[in-house]
């Protein structure tokens, strides 16, 4: 079990900076503002959240419904930060929604995956240490032929 993750990050010019994961086998990731502040090289750190909320939740639940032996075709996410200003004007993110559109090869199979959309948000480390200070909805669609999340 790991009981810490560690990033470095070095900057490489004005808002771009080089995230690297020590110990890791995976590349760097480029890290920056948009524009007009950054160059846009990379996500944000807002939207670094908002995608870490949404794969921790994708997988929670691709956990739980290979334990409970429902098949899944894809997951598909849609994770959105909605920027707001505090009392001093400062942005802040005021929560984050998620969309989530599990895709089944069969759909017969999908009244199995009840047990696990009660019990999945629980499980994601990220959401709910997000929660602590940030409201989190999420949200069920169910897929549409060649509709994208």
């Amino acid at each position: 079990m790991v009981d810490q993750v560690s990033v470095e990050l070095r900057q490489q010019e004005a808002y771009r900076f080089e995230a690297n994961f020590p110990g890791e086998r995976f590349p760097a990731l480029v890290l920056d503002e948009a524009v007009p502040l950054g160059g846009g090289a990379g996500p944000n750190p807002s939207r670094l959240l908002a995608a870490s909320v949404g794969h921790c939740l994708a997988s929670s639940l691709y956990l739980c419904a290979q334990k409970s032996r429902v098949p899944l075709k894809e997951i598909r996410v849609r994770s959105e930060a909605t920027l707001v200003r505090n009392e001093k004007g400062r942005l802040r993110i005021g929560g984050i929604s998620v969309r989530i559109t599990p895709v089944f090869s069969d759909p017969a199979d999908a009244p199995r995956l009840a047990h696990c959309r009660e019990i999945f948000e629980d499980f994601c480390v990220v959401t709910q240490s997000v929660r602590g200070g940030t409201p989190v909805t999420v949200s069920w669609e169910s897929p549409k032929e060649g509709a994208s999340p």
